[in-house]
């Protein structure tokens, strides 16, 4: 056996006889079998008869001897275990297979306090996080000051890069990047092919701008990455920016994307006086093209 998949499987073994210890009979519904019982974890037995599997195939899986396993059967063992989501997956990717896509937490919900204060911090440049299907979740004033997001768009990065007439006036990379932007988001779908959410807003697209529908049939795909934009700001002038997409693997339904300003030229300096009371003066005017 290639000595990865042994390293693997002895993996594997450890992890299940580890969550087994940890889960008491009690836990599992089970009578705790009073002085038998040598260890305060089920048994390799229970756990069997609890999954639905038999007694030598767990006995077997938790060997880390080289059998077939099915997703279903992963997950009856991991419901037995009360593995949480990001051991579920550990459990599947120890066991050869693809591991299922990532849930939240209902623990890690409360990161978004975090994340605001993140993306406020980022001042005075441009950033915004997004769910999954790119629905902005939230964004910082320079945000709306310099790429013009605001509350009366529709709120999804996709659609609004193809309608928002405010952008478009300002994105001087508008052609350059338009390939770049469909490509990733048929990438996103990809992680979830079967998930309607992207397949409402790929046609809410497909609707609304020609431009989309004509580069989402070269099915194209690219991974999420960073993007160079240069923006014309009706204020400050010019402004040239690198785009990063970020993923906290704790909060896999968000995707952070922060601009910095591409060196060699002067838009920090302009996005730090355009976050100024001067600057903020100077921009007290309705949003246009």
């Amino acid at each position: 056996m290639p000595d990865g998949k042994a390293q693997r499987l002895r993996e594997l073994r450890e992890f299940l006889r580890a969550r087994r210890a940890r889960v008491t009979p009690a836990q599992a519904g089970l009578p705790d079998g009073g002085a038998r019982r040598r260890t305060p974890g089920l048994r390799r037995e229970e756990v069997a008869v609890l999954a639905g599997v038999g007694a030598s195939w767990y006995q077997w899986l938790e060997q880390g001897r080289d059998i077939s396993v099915s997703p279903q059967v992963l997950d009856s063992v991991a419901r037995v275990l009360r593995l949480s989501d990001a051991e579920r997956r550990h459990l599947y990717v120890l066991a050869g297979l693809n591991p299922p896509v990532a849930r939240v937490e209902a623990e890690d919900l409360r990161m978004c306090d975090g994340l605001r204060r993140l993306i406020d911090a980022w001042m005075p440049y441009p950033a915004h996080i997004m769910d999954v299907y790119w629905n902005c979740v939230m964004y910082n004033e320079a945000a709306g000051a310099v790429l013009g997001m605001r509350p009366e768009i529709r709120q999804n990065c996709l659609i609004d890069f193809f309608t928002d007439s405010v952008y478009r006036a300002r994105s001087r990379s508008w052609q350059e990047n338009a390939r770049e932007v469909v490509a990733q988001y048929r990438a996103a779908w990809s992680e979830a092919p079967e998930d309607e959410g992207f397949r409402e807003v790929v046609s809410e697209a497909l609707e609304v701008s020609p431009e989309f529908a004509e580069l989402w049939e070269r099915h194209e795909v690219r991974p999420g990455g960073q993007i160079e934009k240069e923006l014309e700001h009706p204020v400050v002038g010019a402004l040239y920016f690198e785009a990063t997409q970020l993923r906290v693997p704790v909060r896999p339904d968000l995707t952070i994307v922060l601009h910095t300003p591409q060196p060699g030229t002067d838009t920090a300096a302009r996005t730090q006086w355009l976050a100024s009371p001067e600057g903020r003066r100077g921009a007290m005017y309705p949003v246009a093209g």
